[in-house]
């Protein structure tokens, strides 16, 4: 028992040291772009941690706490909500088809919608549960190969065609950079946001661990943080 209550000890100090750092990264970053620091969401991805590391973070204290967390599998999600359902869930992972079903209704939003056959089986399983599933389109302006995602010149269409559904709301659009150094980031979130302010789109999830002060600098609403956040929790 004495182990146990250390252990959670060093964890709550390891969260709230790594959250404080964060925050403090957020503001430093919207202070240089000259933004409010509360239009920029911190999704905490929570999927190498257990239930009780994400409700150790979702109980920080000095408005710390964290209430909205990212996770890419959906076998982990399902794990997640039945483990922690106070919390909020965002899915930011490539999502199957066959999937679907345990996904909509059950998280706030859908960061990785990149084709119609995609959009068609949310909308499909949303209407036959009687809700609207916010989405974001998932672009791949880097082009490389590895990246999930629409081409830009694609997500135009795609957002019209889903106009047309009941059951589903595209919010805004979301992208993977390259992995490298932080300014590398900056010219494919700087399209990106073009990109959405030409589709009049409120959310922009962009910026992981390694980038996310460039992405809050080109205009991202949401940042999509894990390691930052949970590393030696």
């Amino acid at each position: 028992m004495v182990v146990v209550q250390m252990m959670m000890r060093m964890t709550t100090s390891n969260l709230t040291a790594n959250f404080v750092d964060v925050h403090q990264r957020i503001a430093d970053a919207c202070a240089r772009s000259g933004r409010n620091p509360e239009g920029v969401t911190l999704i905490a991805v929570s999927k190498t941690v257990d239930c009780d590391v994400v409700e150790a973070a979702a109980h920080l204290p000095d408005g710390l706490a964290c209430h909205i967390f990212g996770e890419n599998r959906v076998q982990e999600l399902q794990r997640k909500l039945e483990g922690c359902p106070d919390q909020i869930f965002h899915f930011i992972g490539t999502l199957q088809r066959n999937k679907v079903r345990h996904v909509v209704g059950n998280v706030a939003l859908i960061h990785s919608v990149d084709s119609q056959r995609l959009l068609d089986a949310i909308d499909k399983q949303a209407q036959s549960i009687s809700v609207v599933q916010d989405v974001l389109l998932q672009v791949n302006v880097s082009g490389e190969e590895s990246k999930q995602g629409l081409e830009p010149d694609k997500a135009g269409p795609l957002l019209d065609y889903s106009r047309t559904l009941e059951g589903v709301q595209v919010v805004g659009l979301m992208t993977m950079a390259p992995f490298g150094e932080p300014e590398e980031s900056r010219p494919f979130f700087r399209e990106l946001r073009a990109l959405s302010e030409s589709f009049d789109l409120p959310e922009l999830s962009m910026g992981m661990s390694n980038d996310y002060e460039v992405a809050i600098e080109e205009g991202a609403t949401l940042i999509r943080v894990g390691s930052a956040l949970f590393e030696n929790a």
